[in-house]
């Protein structure tokens, strides 16, 4: 029996996530092993196949981000809001300022706990340029922009799930960004910009405020 129990577990371990070869896990299930946190005073910890991120008066933005960085890949994970109280994000081919704790910055698949404005999965230039897709959140933006922003927020109501999970994908080709939530696209960019980024880390993100919660799972990726 014992014997029987250790081959299903191998099995188990060398089968294809996603049904699909190539995909590895970047959490183990257990601990924060390849990761680390970085920045601000809120919280990681571990849950079961989850990462849970929290805090309360969060004085700045902070991170766990994996100790490894990746150029080309394919990423797909899940995450949702224990609550709708404070705004999170992933961050991907993110980099880090120079300095002991340098700020994290780069490119961010948005966790938007608005439910007007329903921007998750939208793409953000964190600590650089800010929204990329859709493009400027400000009143001063053209007719376009502001048409394109209400398009993807009327998509973002109609896929986004506030209490259940959300399954997301990120998909790097060089300059090449695409980004989809629960199946249905969010995000085509082709980053033509001075700010580029071909190669970071993953980071989780506890945005600052009041409160935040919010967890992820099925953290795996195929690189490229």
């Amino acid at each position: 029996m014992k014997k029987l129990i250790s081959l299903l577990s191998a099995i188990s371990l060398l089968a294809p996530l996603h049904g699909e070869e190539g995909f590895v896990s970047l959490y183990n299930g257990k601990d924060l092993t390849g990761w680390k946190k970085v920045n601000g005073d809120g919280d990681f910890h571990v849950d079961g196949e989850c990462i849970v991120g929290a805090g309360k008066n969060v004085k700045s933005n902070t991170f766990l981000r994996t100790e490894k960085t990746y150029k080309n890949f394919d990423f797909r994970f899940e995450m949702k809001f224990d609550d709708l109280s404070g705004n999170s994000g992933m961050m991907f081919r993110a980099l880090q300022k120079p300095g002991e704790d340098g700020r994290v910055n780069g490119y961010q698949c948005e966790h938007d706990n608005g439910k007007d404005r329903a921007w998750t999965a939208g793409l953000y230039d964190e600590a650089r340029r800010g929204w990329l897709q859709p493009q400027k959140a400000n009143k001063n933006g053209t007719e376009a922009e502001k048409a394109a922003q209400k398009a993807f927020t009327e998509q973002g109501k109609k896929i986004m799930k506030w209490d259940d999970w959300n399954q997301i994908r990120i998909l790097c080709e060089d300059k090449h960004i695409q980004i989809w939530i629960n199946g249905e696209k969010r995000v085509d960019y082709t980053d033509e910009g001075a700010e580029y980024t071909p190669e970071g880390f993953f980071a989780l993100q506890v945005h600052a405020g009041k409160s935040c919660n919010v967890r992820w799972r099925k953290l795996e990726i195929k690189t490229l």
